[in-house]
C-alpha cells in the first residue's frame, strides 16, 4: 500500500496510516463512500471493498477523479443506510454547513456503520474561497453527537513536532525578506538579510522536525495540526 508523503510533511504519512487502518477494518464486499474524494488517492486501500465517491467539483483548477455522485454533500442522491463506511478526510473545513453534512452522512450510513473523519485545527487558508472552519476536538464531538453519531475516538493525527514542522515550513515560504518590508535603509537591509537566512534555516528545520515527528509522536502538550475521528451510527 502506498504512503502518500512529501518531504517535510509527516501529516501525510499519519493520514495514510489512519486510512490503511480504515481499509483493514472494512470487510470484503462492504460498500464505502469517500465523501469529498477529490482525486480519490486512497482508492487502492479499499480495493477489496465496493468503493464509491462523491464530490461537488467546486474548486477551479483542482484535479478531480470523476466521482460517482456529483453533488452537495448535504444532499447525496442515494437511499438511506446505503453505506457500511464513510470517509471524510480533510473536507469538513471546506463545508459551510457542517452540521447538515454530518447529518446526511449519518443518514446514508447503515446502522452500526463507521465514519472515518479527519479535520484540521492549525492550517493556513486553502482552496479559497471554500475554506470556512477549523476544529477543536470539542467542536468535532459536539457536531458529531448532534448529528446522531457515537464518537468512539478523537485523537491527534500528528504530534506537536509535526505542527512545529508545518510552522517552520510556512516560515520558510512566507517570512517577508525584502528591504522594503522592514522600512528600507541599512536597518531594513540587515533585517531582510536576517530573514533570508532564517527562511533557509526554517526549511531545513521543517524536514528535521517532520522526521522526528514520525519517530517521536509527542501529544502531551502543544497542539496538533489535525485530528482523526472514528464515529459510529
Amino acid at each position: 500500500m502506498a504512503i502518500y508523503a512529501a518531504a517535510g510533511n509527516s501529516s501525510r504519512v499519519y493520514l495514510n496510516r489512519f486510512l490503511v487502518r480504515a481499509g483493514e477494518t472494512v470487510q470484503s464486499g462492504q460498500l464505502v463512500l469517500d465523501a469529498g474524494a477529490g482525486r480519490a488517492p486512497y482508492r487502492d486501500l479499499f480495493a477489496h471493498a465496493r468503493y464509491e465517491t462523491a464530490d461537488f467539483l467546486a474548486v477551479k483548477g483542482k484535479k478531480y477523479a470523476q466521482p460517482d455522485y456529483v453533488c452537495d454533500l448535504a444532499r447525496i442522491p442515494v437511499d438511506d443506510a446505503r453505506f457500511d463506511h464513510v470517509l471524510l478526510t480533510q473536507v469538513l473545513e471546506h463545508i459551510p454547513e457542517p452540521a447538515q453534512v454530518l447529518a446526511e452522512l449519518h443518514r446514508v450510513l447503515a446502522p452500526g456503520g463507521t465514519l472515518w473523519l479527519t479535520a484540521p485545527l492549525f492550517y493556513a487558508e486553502h482552496e479559497k474561497p471554500y475554506d470556512f472552519f477549523r476544529y477543536t476536538r470539542f467542536g468535532l464531538r459536539h457536531l458529531l453527537e448532534g448529528a446522531g453519531f457515537e464518537v468512539c475516538e478523537v485523537e491527534w493525527m500528528e504530534g506537536y513536532l509535526g505542527t512545529l514542522s508545518y510552522q517552520a515550513r510556512v516560515m520558510s515560504r512566507s517570512l517577508p525578506s525584502s528591504r522594503g518590508d522592514y522600512g528600507g535603509g541599512p536597518t531594513g537591509l540587515a533585517l531582510a538579510l536576517t530573514a533570508r537566512v532564517a527562511r533557509r534555516a526554517a526549511g531545513r528545520a521543517a524536514n528535521v522536525l517532520a522526521r522526528l515527528d514520525l519517530r517521536y509522536k509527542l501529544v502531551g502538550s502543544g497542539l496538533p495540526k489535525n485530528y482523526v475521528v472514528i464515529a459510529r451510527k
